[in-house]
């Protein structure tokens, strides 16, 4: 089975709700006819229902960066699944490399917004990667983004693997203009794709999709997603600007 490319523009904390307005017409216009890859926006939660109104019902879809991983409560300065789903959003990210190394998110802290994310039936995108100390110690870093995968799924059914993408960011290529080199990324997507056969069979990590995510840009986007279990990216500051993140969208022509 084909795996639809998925292509994430993560704008961060970047963009007032009318500058995410704009960029997103841009890139609305700049996709328009494109076929076979997903497109997905995910801006601050301030500029959520701006961006939304601008989508509408058309081909690029729009997501959150995080969530909490209660339903509701006394949670000054959070944000529900539930929310983020009554405000147009069909995906929200978890355990972004940002939010464990800024937040303190734990493996359990992520696997928790994992089931509350599916528990809202939307689709969740779940981070994980190792620093560059890890990468650094041997081949110890691929045990490591392994357990990382097994821990964020703990008590996650097959049947809601469907809704699930995971993404791989090496930490030490985020922000820092390093990109782990396709081979290196194919490498650890290969290594994910395999723990996720060990944990539920060969056909669900077959359809499972893994995204590449730290400086992807235009340049650089058409080699790693020939790798074979490269299915896309999650992008960070290439994002931010149509002229930057269209090419990207549009990486097979």
């Amino acid at each position: 089975m084909a795996r639809m490319p998925l292509i994430a523009g993560n704008w961060k904390m970047y963009k007032t709700p009318a500058e995410a307005a704009d960029l997103a017409r841009s890139v609305v216009e700049g996709v328009r006819g494109v076929n076979g890859v997903e497109v997905l926006l995910c801006p601050p939660t301030v500029d959520l229902l701006a961006v939304g109104d601008v989508l509408g019902c058309g081909p690029v879809i729009l997501g959150a960066q995080n969530c909490h991983f209660e339903s509701e409560g006394a949670y000054t300065g959070e944000v529900s699944a539930a929310m983020l789903k009554a405000a147009g959003c069909e995906y929200i990210i978890v355990g972004h490399s940002e939010r464990r190394q800024y937040f303190g998110e734990s493996d359990q802290v992520v696997n928790k917004k994992v089931k509350a994310v599916l528990g809202a039936e939307l689709s969740v995108i779940m981070c994980l990667g190792e620093t560059l100390t890890q990468r650094e110690t041997g081949a110890g870093w691929k045990d490591l983004i392994s357990n990382q995968l097994a821990a964020g799924l703990a008590g996650v059914t097959a049947a809601d693997m469907a809704r699930v993408v995971v993404a791989y960011e090496p930490v030490w290529a985020i922000g820092t203009g390093k990109t782990a080199t396709p081979a290196q990324a194919g490498e650890a997507h290969a290594v994910l794709r395999a723990r996720l056969g060990d944990l539920y069979g060969g056909a669900v990590a077959a359809a499972t999709r893994i995204l590449y995510g730290g400086s992807v840009k235009p340049d650089n986007v058409k080699t790693l997603m020939a790798e074979e279990h490269v299915d896309g990216a999650l992008v960070g500051g290439a994002s931010l600007k149509a002229e930057t993140f269209v090419p990207l969208v549009r990486f097979a022509e």
